[in-house]
């Protein structure tokens, strides 16, 4: 594997170092040292003309100088539109700044992946968990080291599944199942069979585990992320369902059919801008399409397909439910029933959230599809 380098001068020397990022951003061109007699309005002004700073202060007083210069940022007054999509994108844009901005701050690593600053925490298996091994000294931004932390708490605390009665433990950039009542549209709906059921996409495994806690005797689940099957594979022996659930690597479906076909695709048809963004965003409605166009061929007959999805594209004027349905006729599929239920994630009632207004009207459904001649 071919790496890219930062390069910048210290103390008269030329100094380089392997640049690693996790949103698959280019190394910066200007890169200054830095240190705890940076004030927050100069790195800010740094920042936004293009310069990155690499931090040799204390640990600590870089996370200080990063939410200092969060705050600047926020500073900016927003854009606004009352058409809902040009409000998302704007919303979209604005994120973009941010984190432009607050990724021009960056920290190096030893050969061993240590923090070589004052009151830097051993971060080396979060590093790991985020990046893969290293024997070089590296450098990445403290945005994505921070990520790499947050991310690895995670992984280590869980996410309680009540339909489990257990702990979904997600894997560095598989999305988490932090929103809880997608899950439970799956484990209350009558199944149509427990004999087989694919899951597509199934990230941290946690729907397929689910299908066999609910007594699916077979599971087939499928992606294509080598981190979210990794951490599927853990999750189900944890829980003990390996024996009943086969994880596969592939593009939707694997081969053959099943009385029962379950995906929750991402929500937003719209396009991410770096690889974890893949778990929200599904840029032209690609999965959702992929999972409709081949549903009727993978079903058993009698089978169901199941279609879990937010209706949040909907409120923000990304796509229609007129635009669903005519999805559904194009792929041959009719409803069979369909079961909704509120979000109960904080951000519902965050009224400082730019997107609060679609929040407050969105409902998940799980949508129960079959062939429209059976």
């Amino acid at each position: 594997m071919e790496h890219e380098f930062v390069r910048w001068t210290e103390d008269g020397t030329e100094h380089s170092a392997v640049w690693r990022s996790t949103s698959g951003a280019r190394p910066p061109k200007k890169i200054r040292v830095a240190d705890d007699t940076m004030t927050a309005d100069e790195a800010y002004r740094l920042a936004c003309e293009g310069t990155a700073l690499l931090w040799r202060g204390d640990f600590q007083g870089a996370r200080q100088l990063s939410v200092a210069v969060a705050k600047r940022t926020d500073r900016k007054p927003r854009k606004a539109s009352d058409d809902p999509a040009t409000a998302f994108h704007l919303h979209r844009q604005t994120q973009s700044r941010r984190a432009g901005i607050l990724g021009m701050l960056l920290v190096p690593f030893d050969a061993d992946q240590s923090v070589p600053l004052r009151r830097a925490p051993d971060v080396r298996q979060a590093v790991l968990a985020a990046f893969g091994p290293s024997e070089q000294p590296t450098v990445t931004t403290l945005r994505d080291l921070l990520g790499a932390i947050g991310a690895h708490e995670w992984q280590k605390k869980g996410v309680e599944i009540p339909a489990l009665g257990a702990r979904i433990h997600p894997g560095y950039g598989v999305f988490s199942p932090i929103r809880g009542e997608y899950v439970d549209l799956v484990a209350d709906t009558p199944l149509p069979s427990i004999e087989e059921a694919f899951d597509i996409g199934t990230g941290t495994g946690v729907l397929a585990a689910v299908l066999a806690h609910r007594g699916v005797k077979k599971v087939i689940a499928t992606d294509l992320d080598p981190n979210a099957l990794a951490s599927a594979r853990a999750n189900l022996d944890r829980l003990g369902y390996s024996e009943r659930v086969q994880l596969m690597a592939a593009d939707l479906f694997p081969e053959g059919r099943a009385p029962l076909v379950v995906c929750n695709p991402p929500w937003i048809p719209a396009k991410p801008t770096s690889p974890i963004e893949y778990a929200i965003y599904d840029p032209d409605s690609k999965m959702l399409r992929g999972f409709l166009s081949g549903l009727t061929d993978h079903l058993e007959p009698g089978g169901e397909g199941w279609l879990v999805l937010s209706d949040i594209a909907e409120h923000l004027g990304l796509r229609s439910r007129d635009e669903l349905l005519a999805m559904f006729d194009e792929f041959g599929l009719t409803v069979a029933g369909r079961r909704d239920v509120r979000p109960r994630h904080g951000k519902v009632s965050d009224r400082t959230d730019p997107l609060h207004a679609a929040r407050t009207r969105e409902v998940t459904s799980l949508w129960r599809l079959v062939p429209t001649t059976r």
